[in-house]
């Protein structure tokens, strides 16, 4: 397929009224039309934990959200994207639960990265762990063979309990492959047309590497993945944090990427009215990549902007936000930390809220967005100008709350009629109909304290004038009839 070059949502299958078959009545009663691009139904999967991000298996849909045919509904009308975990599995997955009653015996095992895959006495080597990028104290967890009392090593990327909720794949067996196009099967099946490989960064274990984007060897396995989507008619997004120029090789590669510098971009260009940094951002920039500004977790900071940002200028940045209600995630590794200390690695907050609910400001924000080269996907509680929910933060204990808010019907209905979502539906109408959105982009040359950006295609143009000092914004464009009409935003 060809991914549309129109908006798309991002929404959890039970963010929008509760489930699948009421986000489909909130997508036709409310939004008709306007997310002409796609949706992405964050993991809507049986999962053990991560809201849906530990999956235990991709062949069910959990029945709290609905049925396989309800995602193949809404695909009939919308391209669906939906996660693959594609580095592990769930520890509550049958195919784990298998292993851990038959160890060997299980026909699962050699899904797993048992250690003597990586170290053949299954003896792990300090010095091969310190040139690890952790994500945890230690890359494994102990598990008991019920058959056989036996313990057995199993290596585990991510996960805050000892022993980790997931299961790491073993990507170089046969068995993995054929999981894999299973799941991709019936991706298939049931309409979803986008899979966004997530984790895909740390699937290759190699001794001597940090076992992050171990090159050539993800090649290998992003080449397989995207020749079995292919056959299918299934684009691919890897997601991939990491420093920018990591980034850059996917795209080199030919591959979609996110765009995970934007954000922080367009919030720093906002709150200090200057665009100095996000016009020579824009200029050089890939083109293929995927643009947000909000999300499940928070504003990518490290390690994402390594290397582009002035820590101490990022400092008051995030002390802005934080007098606004975010809440921070932290690098916890010292090696990767800035010489001067700085360990921000998300700013977790509403990014209506981080703009002050300016809805000049954050409608300026969501334009600059629209108008950069890519696909655009708009977060749900950005769609309808959340503000920080620091009610679920304090219920939970999970600061990625704070953007997480579950609408009912009467809710989504109340949130329409603020003034910042209609006028970022009109936005969205205009990025999705306007002919020189297929056409070729420039930055323009201004003061600081303004920036304007410009589509052309044949005799259509369009023009973002944004003003930095106000935060107001507005868009020139060639009608139908070859006038100049201004839209203020």
């Amino acid at each position: 397929m060809v991914i549309k070059n129109q908006v798309q949502l991002i929404t959890y299958p039970d963010s929008m009224g509760g489930n699948l078959k009421t986000l489909h009545r909130v997508l036709d009663t409310y939004f008709k039309n306007v997310f002409q691009g796609g949706i992405h139904i964050l993991p809507p999967f049986p999962s053990s934990g991560d809201r849906g991000f530990a999956p235990l298996t991709y062949l069910e849909i959990d029945p709290s959200f609905g049925t396989w045919e309800d995602i193949k509904a809404i695909g009939e009308t919308f391209d669906v994207l939906v996660d693959l975990m594609v580095n592990h599995i769930s520890r509550q997955s049958p195919y784990f639960q298998d292993f851990l009653k038959h160890g060997r015996d299980s026909e699962h095992a050699d899904l797993f990265l048992t250690l003597d895959k990586i170290w053949p006495d299954s003896q792990p080597v300090q010095e091969d762990i310190a040139l690890m990028f952790l994500r945890r104290p230690r890359p494994y967890s102990s598990f008991n063979i019920a058959s056989t009392g036996e313990e057995e090593k199993v290596w585990t990327t991510f996960g805050k309990t000892d022993p980790s909720e997931q299961i790491d794949l073993d990507i170089r067996s046969e068995k993995t492959k054929q999981l894999l196009t299973a799941f991709f099967l019936n991706f298939k099946k049931h309409n979803v047309k986008i899979v966004r490989l997530d984790a895909v960064g740390y699937v290759i274990k190699k001794l001597g590497t940090s076992c992050f984007f171990v090159e050539p060897d993800i090649y290998d396995f992003l080449d397989w993945t995207m020749e079995l989507a292919r056959s299918l008619d299934i684009e691919l997004l890897p997601e991939v944090h990491s420093h920018y120029t990591t980034q850059y090789k996917l795209a080199e590669h030919g591959y979609w990427i996110y765009d995970f510098i934007l954000p922080y971009r367009i919030l720093d260009t906002l709150l200090n009215r200057s665009g100095r940094e996000l016009v020579h951002y824009l200029k050089t920039r890939p083109h293929k990549q995927f643009t947000m500004l909000d999300c499940h977790d928070g504003i990518p900071v490290k390690p994402d902007l390594d290397d582009l940002i002035d820590t101490k200028a990022a400092r008051q940045v995030v002390e802005q936000c934080v007098a606004r209600g975010a809440n921070l995630s932290l690098i916890l590794s010292d090696e990767h930390k800035a010489p001067d200390g700085f360990d921000v690695h998300q700013i977790r907050c509403s990014y209506y809220s981080m703009l002050n609910s300016d809805d000049d400001a954050y409608l300026t924000a969501r334009a600059i967005q629209f108008f950069a080269p890519g696909i655009p996907q708009v977060y749900y509680a950005g769609l309808l100008a959340a503000e920080n929910d620091q009610a679920r933060v304090e219920l939970t204990g999970e600061g990625r709350e704070i953007n997480r808010p579950n609408y009912s019907m009467e809710e989504i209905e109340r949130s329409v009629e603020k003034e910042a979502v209609k006028r970022l539906i009109k936005l969205i109408r205009f990025r999705n109909e306007y002919e020189a959105f297929q056409g070729e982009f420039e930055v323009l040359d201004t003061p600081d304290e303004e920036l304007r950006l410009r589509w052309t295609e044949g005799e259509k143009r369009c023009e973002l004038h944004a003003d930095l000092g106000t935060g107001q914004s507005a868009i020139s464009y060639v009608d139908d009839d070859g006038e100049w009409v201004e839209y203020r935003i």
